[in-house]
């Protein structure tokens, strides 16, 4: 140990260091620093179980280029990341004060010098490491309504750094490589300024997006359907291309007008309270279709909506094709006087027909919102351009042709078309085989097919609260 540090620093006080020395003082001031760890058990149990062993130091960091590390975590505004994250500028004072002949003196301040840089070279590869291969937030604690799956590091993953041959090639490795990501880290670097934003909104928009490309939530399968919920598009992807896209119209949000952004956003916005008909983030699988469906209405609706129409209009009801329950039973809505009615105390039921709210079909999949992809009589949404309108679920510009591109053009697709065009429709369940991943994303800054950066408002306030994350990291 002491041969190799002299033959690489030059500095004779390092020819005195024995590996039990330096591990004596390595075990101590690793339990010292332990708190201050991102990974203190990951780290810790590592070098227990390995004598306390500086590894990265002894065959990594000084059998090659002691700077290579930090000049990676010092470029790290490059993925819209602080370097101060990684430690950089403390790793780079420690290096140098290695090639400093007259700054360590005794043989501690050698140990001290080697279990510190150790401790800092393993902390800051392991977190650096995860951060581009996944994020260094986990979406599912700071968004309510996330329930996409996200594959999250492990120690498995983190104790990799310490296996490593060439610390050049792994970063170099790690590096994200799609398309969105590297025209969104070009744009990070020139300058870019979206249309009708200012450079400084636009440079933190591109940050939040370039951390929900490094999560480790995308889709994997040769098919599926994808919908942006703040590009207001569903798209169907097959082989990494779209073969369908379509206008849809998502769930509200708290900011519709897209006043708020990241420029001027208030610490209210810091933490996600969405809108109760925001459309959730999920993956799921569609795995069946209902053609003119009954619309089983939310007792919410039903409660702010429905009965509060028919208290105005003692018509409401019939003309919209709605029964009402009670106890699970049909009743004469005319006998009930709405005005007065308790809420929650009935259940309502619409009918297929031209006014049903879910339109002739609705395509179904599991998930714990109760929410789905659905046709819808109210054609007019898709002509505007702010279509987060809708009380959750995902109103579709073209059901037909999503049904056509998952069944295909074969029988089942042949009966959902009849069903759709009857007269007097009556509901009939289609099941899909196989079945499709559906993916309800959030994302306002990409690249689209030409490689143009695209950004879209921040209905949800998402970005903010993503940004707020990040920024106040330590």
């Amino acid at each position: 140990m002491g041969k190799a540090l002299f033959q690489k620093t030059k500095n004779k006080v390092f020819k005195n260091v024995t590996p039990e020395g330096c591990a004596e003082v390595f075990q101590k001031l690793l339990a010292e620093q332990k708190s201050d760890l991102t990974y203190p058990g990951t780290i810790s149990s590592f070098y227990e179980a390995n004598g306390y062993d500086p590894v990265l130091v002894m065959d990594q960091v000084l059998q090659k280029d002691l700077k290579l590390a930090t000049s990676y975590f010092q470029k790290a505004g490059q993925h819209g990341l602080d370097p101060k994250l990684f430690k950089a500028a403390e790793m780079e004072a420690l290096v140098n004060k290695f090639y400093d002949k007259k700054a360590i003196k005794t043989v501690d301040e050698a140990y001290q010098a080697i279990a510190q840089l150790e401790i800092l070279t393993a902390n800051s590869l392991i977190r650096y490491s995860n951060a581009l291969q996944y994020g260094i937030k986990n979406p599912k604690e700071i968004y309510a309504r996330y329930y996409t799956e996200t594959q999250r590091p492990d120690s498995s993953s983190a104790q990799k750094v310490f296996q490593l041959t060439d610390i050049k090639q792994y970063l170099d490795s790690i590096q994200p490589k799609s398309q969105s990501y590297q025209v969104l880290q070009k744009a990070l670097a020139e300058g870019v300024a979206a249309p009708g934003t200012t450079p400084e909104e636009t440079k933190r928009v591109i940050i939040t997006n370039l951390e929900r490309l490094r999560w480790k939530n995308k889709p994997t399968e040769k098919k599926y359907v994808i919908v942006n919920i703040p590009d207001f598009r569903l798209d169907v992807i097959e082989n990494g291309k779209s073969t369908l896209n379509m206008k849809v119209v998502v769930g509200q949000g708290r900011n519709p007008s897209g006043k708020v952004n990241l420029v001027n956003y208030a610490d209210s916005n810091t933490v996600d309270k969405p809108n109760t008909h925001s459309t959730p983030q999920l993956n799921s699988m569609i795995h069946s279709v209902d053609v003119n469906p009954v619309w089983n209405i939310p007792e919410s609706i039903a409660s702010k909506e429905i009965m509060v129409e028919a208290a105005k209009d003692r018509y409401y009801l019939e003309n919209k094709g709605i029964d009402v329950y009670k106890n699970g039973e049909m009743i004469d809505a005319d006998e009930v006087d709405w005005s007065t009615a308790d809420k929650g105390e009935y259940d309502f039921k619409q009918r297929p027909g031209d006014d049903n709210s879910l339109g002739k079909i609705k395509f179904l999949f599991n998930n714990k919102s109760s929410v789905y992809l659905h046709d819808t009589p109210a054609k007019l949404a898709f002509t505007r351009a702010m279509r987060a309108l809708s009380h959750g679920c995902v109103r579709l510009g073209d059901p037909e042709g999503l049904a056509g591109a998952l069944f295909g053009q074969g029988d089942k697709y042949q009966l959902i078309v009849k069903n759709m065009g009857l007269d007097k429709p009556e509901p009939t369940s289609i099941s899909l085989t196989p079945k499709v991943p559906v993916y309800l994303t959030y994302i306002t800054a990409w690249a689209d097919e030409s490689g143009r950066l695209q950004v879209r408002p921040d209905i949800y306030e998402l970005d903010t609260v993503l940004f707020n994350a990040l920024a106040t990291l330590k």
